[in-house]
């Protein structure tokens, strides 16, 4: 139209100025600012009141109390969309400013207005501003409706006031807008924020029809309350009631199980989303790596990293440190650098996720490379990045630069250590066999330690075998944790390596007293795009008789070259052949034995395990690495550990 000079009136340049704000350009808003600057229509009330709002949407507030000064005529549109503007930017003051001026210049503030208040605060995450809005909102006489009522139970969620929660579905219910699905997805989540399943479920059963919304509003509020197991079930109902299920429906199920435990299950509803023709999106990618990396699924992870790269979403900061971490937990660091290497812009989140996986593979130079780095970037370091920083020196047994950093978090940093910090340093020095320097620091620590802490220190005393500390530790874990069989286990473990025989039955028999069980063995290894799990001492698996011969096969082997199994990591009262069967059960060696049996000649193996790796399958699996030629890497709960040549990535310090 202005390229064949024919002028916008008063009429056009309103629709323009609607379309800039449609699609959030401030760029072409300006433009056709110009054009009613020099047409003369700039001070149109019709045109001014359209810059506001196209300002306002483009979250230029400045820019639209410029316009909104000028203004000779306000009308009751250009005053809430200040209002609501000044609210969306967190600008509390002014936002309530404008609310106040807005009255005492005599034009009365309409629902519209209150709920641009409020919506806007719940926005920016002002919760108690949102909350307390709608009272002055409801005091003054003015109805709530469905999108006041849509816009505050979020917020009253992430207080977890359950009280004025039911406080505000009674007035749904009252006014008679229990129908209305925002108001209802609202109390699903606000139920759900606040821990009350049964609520969420009656607020659903009670729903005359479901849409997407709710459905995705349960969904979560289930997954939120760690109910995987039903949240499943509904998605699965879902699907069968026809209901047309979207992107943030398949999402929110895929991150349930994810966070959840159930990773296998989460693979197979991404593969069953794409099936479905739903298209996963840059948050979609985020919730299954994780799944990938708790299981080592490396397929399945650089399938998704493919995805990600055809998408365009590869370079996304929660993608990418998705990949960062992914690639680094399936033993792949090199690639978790090259990801970590190919972004234009990096965050924190990006930076503490290579940090982590350096610190995992037990790489402190590199690790210490990646936090001068980052700092020399401009980017300042956060509690996490010191957790990592110190776990990698605790890794290498790197007490002194361990100290160095550990120090600087508040001398350089202004930076109190948490517990998590205090843990690492406990570990750093106890595994250096400074067990009572790292006591010492436990008893001069500024706050009650916690389970961490001493959990720290007990899992330190079984490699140094120091009983008296680890009775002190184990003491103190029972108190904050009565119901974790992993420190019983541990105690146990620590009597039964110095042949304490009758205090290891005794904390067995504890155990069984108070209904506690140890947790088995497992381990995962990806096989030909499956998962396959095994577990110490089951004999379920279809090629269990193929994978012990070929242990047995190994194990004479390793005998005839001089090396013997280490019965001493058979914390049970038995003979020594029967020590034997036992090694031959752990679950990383059942592992590793499908994996030689189901991959060819050199092909490396990767496998997790869900305990730390015991020393006689540390040392077995060394060499099967050299006489098989085979590079294996094993994640344990504590570290990796790179298997090559008859040797390990650990320096056989773990």
């Amino acid at each position: 139209m202005v390229s064949q000079c024919i002028i916008p009136d008063n009429y056009v340049i309103p629709s323009g100025l609607k379309a800039c704000a449609g699609v959030f350009s401030p760029e072409m808003g300006r433009q056709v600012h110009g054009i009613a600057v020099v047409s003369g229509f700039a001070t149109d009330s019709f045109v001014e009141s359209s810059l506001v709002h196209m300002y306002v949407k483009s979250s230029k507030i400045m820019e639209a109390r410029n316009v909104f000064d000028r203004m000779t005529e306000r009308n009751v549109v250009c005053w809430s969309s200040m209002v609501s503007g000044y609210a969306r930017e967190g600008c509390v003051i002014e936002a309530n400013e404008i609310f106040e001026g807005m009255r005492s210049s005599g034009v009365e503030p309409n629902v519209v207005s209150w709920n641009g208040l409020i919506a806007g605060f719940s926005h920016s995450g002002n919760t108690l501003e949102s909350v307390y809005t709608l009272r002055r909102m409801h005091c003054d006489g003015f109805m709530p409706d469905g999108t006041s009522i849509a816009s505050v139970l979020p917020m009253i969620g992430e207080m977890e006031d359950l009280r004025m929660g039911i406080q505000v579905h009674c007035y749904v219910l009252k006014m008679g807008i229990g129908d209305d699905k925002c108001v209802l997805s609202a109390l699903i989540d606000m139920y759900g924020k606040c821990g009350c399943t049964n609520e969420i479920l009656n607020v659903f059963e009670g729903m005359g029809t479901m849409d997407v919304g709710s459905c995705n509003a349960l969904l979560t509020a289930l997954s939120r309350n760690g109910l995987v197991d039903k949240a499943l079930e509904v998605f699965r109902d879902f699907e069968k009631q026809g209901v047309e299920l979207n992107v943030v429906s398949w999402t929110s199920v895929i991150a349930s199980c994810t966070q959840n435990g159930k990773d296998i299950e989460a693979l197979d509803l991404f593969t069953e989303m794409q099936y479905a023709g739903v298209k996963p999106n840059s948050i979609t990618i985020p919730c299954l790596l994780p799944a990938c990396a708790n299981i080592a699924a490396l397929r399945h992870g650089k399938a998704a990293h493919g995805f990600s790269v055809r998408r365009g979403i590869s370079l996304d900061f929660y993608v990418s440190s998705a990949l960062i971490d992914m690639y680094a937990k399936c033993g792949r660091i090199g690639d978790a650098r090259s990801c970590f290497d190919g972004m234009f812009r990096r965050n924190l989140v990006c930076w503490n996720a290579i940090l982590g996986g350096y610190a995992m593979h037990g790489k402190a130079e590199e690790a210490m490379k990646i936090f001068d780095m980052m700092q020399k970037s401009g980017q300042n370091p956060d509690f996490i990045s010191f957790m990592c920083i110190l776990s990698a020196c605790s890794q290498s047994g790197l007490a002194e630069e361990g100290w160095k950093y550990f120090n600087s978090m508040s001398e350089e940093h202004g930076i109190e250590a948490r517990m998590e910090h205090f843990a690492c340093m406990v570990t750093l020095l106890s595994r250096a066999g400074k067990l009572e320097e790292a006591y010492a620091m436990i008893k001069k620590m500024p706050s009650e330690p916690d389970a961490c802490v001493w959990g720290a220190l007990l899992s330190s005393c079984r490699v140094y075998a120091n009983v008296g500390l680890a009775e002190i530790a184990a003491e103190r874990l029972f108190k904050f944790e009565p119901s974790n069989a992993g420190n019983y286990v541990l105690l146990s473990n620590i009597y039964a390596a110095k042949g304490m025989w009758k205090e290891e039955n005794s904390v067995r028999n504890t155990m069984k007293r108070i209904g506690l069980t140890k947790n088995p063995g497992c381990s995962w290894i990806e096989l030909k795009n499956k998962v396959h799990m095994l577990f110490a001492g089951n004999k379920s698996h279809p090629q269990m008789m193929q994978i012990i011969e070929k242990l047995n096969k190994l194990s004479t082997e390793m005998k005839n070259s001089g090396c013997f199994p280490d019965t001493n990591f058979v914390l049970q009262d038995v003979d020594e052949q029967e020590k034997e069967h036992i090694l031959c059960g752990h679950s990383e060696k059942l592992a590793v034995g499908l994996g030689l049996l189901n991959t060819p000649p050199g092909y490396p193996l990767r496998v997790i395990k869900n305990l730390r790796i015991c020393g006689d399958c540390h040392a077995v699996i060394k060499f099967i690495s050299g006489f098989e030629g085979r590079e294996i890497f094993i994640r344990d709960t504590n570290r990796f550990h790179h298997f090559k040549d008859g040797a390990c990535s650990c320096g056989d310090y773990w």
